[in-house]
């Protein structure tokens, strides 16, 4: 199952998601347009931001950053001695990594749940000083849970992107044809223009009305 929260500090919203269970469904599936967050050196829930369009994953928007991060503290949980196990909540700061979802790697050897990145560099950090309980009741409120096909939802993204790919290239085709047609009309213009536009010679003698009739007969 699939947690999905709607996050308002955005305007239009964006959505927020984490797994109940299958993390690793959530890591082999997730969006090239997802970016995950987890909090550092602890266990905790897998949540991720779908970034809309013209968002960058390096420049969240502050308010945003801060519902995920706070979505972060409120499912972690940090594993003590004797396998006691304590809410993350408890903390008083704990630090919050997050990366791009691509940047995930994930290794046969792994524990379910453990990931690792392909570069270290594309992992930032934000720090979590204590819970903000009117953050995570704003998202709770939002919170819907889903059973997801994660194999159909993939199949349906790629061809609804291929589908714009190729009306873009389409639109690209139209507009760069308009273009050449534009320019072959001004180019044609112009020949045209140049025989009409012989250049007269300054040395050359006036002629009157009466010697142009003359010259003309």
């Amino acid at each position: 199952m699939v947690l999905f929260f709607s996050s308002t500090a955005a305007n239009p919203p964006v959505t927020v998601y984490m797994g109940r269970d299958k993390t690793e469904d959530l890591i082999k599936y997730a969006w090239p347009q997802d970016v995950w967050f987890h909090v550092d050196k602890l266990s905790s829930a897998h949540v991720y931001l779908r970034m809309p369009d013209g968002m960058n994953w390096e420049a969240i928007p502050q308010p945003v950053l801060v519902d995920c991060a706070q979505l972060v503290k409120a499912n972690s949980i940090e594993v003590h001695m004797f396998n006691h196990f304590v809410q993350g909540t408890r903390r008083t700061t704990i630090t919050v990594i997050y990366t791009p979802a691509d940047n995930l790697k994930k290794q046969g050897d792994m524990a379910v749940g453990q990931v690792a990145f392909h570069n270290d560099k594309r992992v930032k950090r934000t720090h979590v000083p204590t819970r903000e309980n009117p953050i995570v009741n704003r998202l709770n409120k939002t919170k819907i849970e889903k059973q997801v096909d994660h194999e159909q939802e993939r199949i349906e993204r790629v061809k609804k992107e291929n589908a714009e790919k190729r009306a873009q290239a389409a639109q690209r085709k139209k507009e760069e044809a308009e273009l050449a047609r534009q320019r072959a009309e001004e180019k044609a213009a112009r020949s045209y223009d140049s025989l009409f536009n012989v250049e007269e010679d300054p040395d050359a003698p006036k002629l009157t009305g009466k010697a142009i009739e003359e010259d003309f007969m």
